[in-house]
């Protein structure tokens, strides 16, 4: 009997183990999460009138949402955004992981640093940084072309502004994503690459045949990821606002027009519909990118 009940005391100590090392998690997650996800959402459902105060709607304000050409249009132009930035971002970063594993290039380390260090950089100075390089009074571009007696280039104007956006995002992402590629890359086992060379596969080949399959769960997270920060664009249309306030608009993107309800219009309410719709967007396209993945994995 005196052995057994040590046994029993150590099983019931191993079942707590777990619970108890998750518990401070669960605790943070439910406090710093969840609990603001339910408050929000309780926000969502009233409504704060000049007579009666705030009162409940219900669903009236997930209705008015739907309908509110600001958002569709904000969504819209982050959905094009999401379309033209991010291949060409993930491109990029898939030919400089590429070229970084192929052990060709000299100064390889020195290299990845310098693709890397943009993402160090704040995405706020990286914007002003930018906004004073797109600047047409001030900046060097518009200087330069004053100089040569050409056209100053409009970098800040409404046809060109989306476009300025994705590379200033661009120039602050691609190395991030390249290291997540550069690291999978990494992990193929040599004897794939053997493999390839004694049936007389070329660089070219192994890159195609070999490397690019290994990729693909690299490629769907940073995918994924770029969903998610397309959607949540908001500190570089916010600087770049102040200084092309007739071609940004506080409702240029859903979750600068989400900020401008909440702080500038005060309609809290209507804010957390906006942003509770924003992340079922960003949930949807999330699904489908999964789903799409996953159809084209099974045969």
């Amino acid at each position: 009997m005196t052995a057994i009940a040590p046994e029993r005391v150590v099983r019931r100590q191993r079942r707590l183990a777990g619970p108890l090392f998750v518990a401070p998690f669960l605790l943070l997650f439910l406090l710093l999460f969840l609990a603001p996800l339910g408050y929000a959402a309780y926000l969502s459902l009233f409504q704060e009138r000049l007579i009666g105060g705030t009162v409940f709607v219900g669903l009236d304000n997930y209705a008015t949402a739907l309908t509110d050409p600001q958002l569709l249009h904000g969504v819209g132009r982050v959905a094009l955004f999401f379309v033209v930035q991010v291949p060409l971002m993930l491109l990029l970063a898939l030919l400089f992981a590429l070229a970084l594993d192929s052990g060709l290039l000299r100064l390889a380390r020195v290299i990845r640093l310098g693709i890397f260090v943009p993402y160090a950089v704040p995405s706020v100075v990286a914007a002003l940084m930018w906004g004073y390089l797109y600047g047409p009074d001030f900046g060097p571009f518009a200087q330069l072309s004053r100089e040569l007696d050409l056209p100053a280039p409009h970098f800040l104007s409404e046809g060109w502004m989306l476009g300025s956006l994705a590379n200033i995002v661009t120039w602050e992402f691609v190395g991030y994503n390249m290291i997540i590629l550069y690291a999978a890359l990494r992990t193929i086992p040599g004897e794939l690459y053997e493999a390839a060379a004694m049936d007389g596969a070329g660089a070219w080949r192994t890159a195609w045949s070999v490397k690019l399959p290994a990729l693909r769960p690299a490629l769907l997270l940073t995918l994924l990821f770029s969903v998610i920060g397309s959607f949540q664009l908001f500190n570089e249309p916010n600087l770049l606002m102040k200084i092309a306030p007739d071609v940004i608009s506080s409702s240029y993107t859903a979750n600068l027009y989400a900020y401008s309800l909440a702080f500038t219009g005060q309609q809290v309410n209507y804010a957390a519909t906006v942003s509770f719709l924003l992340g079922l967007v960003i949930v949807i396209a999330s699904y489908g990118v999964l789903l799409t993945a996953n159809r084209r994995r099974t045969p």
